[in-house]
């Protein structure tokens, strides 16, 4: 195993989910929740329950919310001791619908909740200063203080061999601030390992055709890149060349977190040695499996887990047509979008 914690920095909230579907919450609903949740608390669950040393940077109010997601990040092995809890505060929420079409609506209490707190305390500079690799998430680079630590920490973390990940996971819109843009290209320039999914490769590289997008982006500095394909699998190339790696044919219950349980067990699995192809295989496993629960955590796999779902599954062939059980359906983890 590669020395050093995987550590990421962001929300951590609830998700409540409301058990029919329409468009919205305009209307008493009936509810189930509340789930532990936030893209980078289900990336870093992941990383702690495949055994990999985890840590995450957050804040949570002194709620039974916040003591909720604490609690199952402990019990998948993940340091929350740079986690602050903020007496008063109330931990960051998202009230989820699904619309007949398969889309989501939101309701976020996120700015004005604990969420909103996070701030390079002591804690979570000593965290960071120990680091062996550090995943980005692009849904918190807007936020100053997230934006400050992921700053600060890059330098003294690529000088001692860290590594660093980099989930743009953003809208289009958020680049084309010239300060959010700034941020986005200060981290990609240093990124060992990208993950985008969809138009995230042209919205960075500027060009429109993937192979050209790829090579921009390798020749920008990027060691790997693994396009993340949803139901289609993924795609894993650096300059030593292409894999590509089908999906797994599942009935979805639930996308949220698929795309981050995919990254966390990618990286994991490569910190550990394993191959490309390897990898992969795992990787795709643990997105397919997470959609099959509901629950953003709720999924999240061990690498004895994995092991079982792809003995027992089947994989995706080019054959499979829309009316079959369907693969997760984006890497992005848009729970975080507002």
């Amino acid at each position: 195993m590669i020395e050093g914690k995987i550590v990421t920095i962001g929300e951590i909230l609830v998700e409540i989910m409301a058990t029919t579907t329409g468009n919205g919450f305009l209307e008493p609903q009936p509810l189930i929740g509340p789930f532990p949740s936030g893209a980078p608390a289900i990336f870093i669950d992941q990383v702690g329950k495949l055994g990999h040393p985890a840590g995450i940077v957050a804040a949570v109010g002194d709620d039974d919310f916040g003591t909720l997601n604490l609690e199952r990040l402990k019990q998948d092995g993940v340091d929350v001791s740079a986690v602050a809890i903020h007496p008063g505060a109330a931990t960051g929420s998202a009230f989820v619908r699904y619309r007949p079409d398969g889309g989501r609506a939101f309701v976020y209490n996120m700015r004005d909740s604990a969420v909103g707190r996070i701030a390079a305390t002591p804690a979570a500079e000593t965290l960071l200063a120990a680091a062996g690799h550090l995943h980005v998430m692009g849904s918190g680079l807007p936020v100053p203080a997230i934006a400050g630590m992921v700053r600060s920490t890059l330098p003294a973390l690529k000088a001692r061999g860290g590594t660093v990940s980099f989930d743009p996971n953003i809208r289009r819109e958020m680049l084309r601030d010239e300060s959010g843009k700034a941020i986005f290209h200060s981290v990609l320039s240093v990124t060992d390992l990208f993950l985008p999914s969809g138009e995230e490769l042209s919205l960075f590289s500027g060009e429109a055709d993937e192979a050209k997008a790829i090579a921009a982006l390798l020749d920008a500095g990027v060691k790997e890149i693994v396009l993340k394909r949803g139901e289609a699998g993924a795609s894993h190339i650096d300059s030593n060349g292409r894999t590509d790696m089908p999906g797994f044919v599942v009935a979805e219950v639930d996308p949220t977190g698929a795309g981050d349980c995919f990254g966390a067990t990618f990286l994991v699995a490569r910190r550990l040695g394993k191959s490309v192809s390897e990898a992969l295989r795992y990787a795709n496993a643990a997105g397919a499996r997470t959609v099959t629960v509901q629950g953003p955590m709720e999924g999240s796999s061990s690498f004895a887990d994995l092991d079982r779902f792809i003995a027992q599954s089947s994989v995706r062939t080019q054959a499979d047509s829309g009316e079959a059980p369907r693969g997760f359906p984006t890497g992005i983890s848009d729970q975080t979008r507002n």
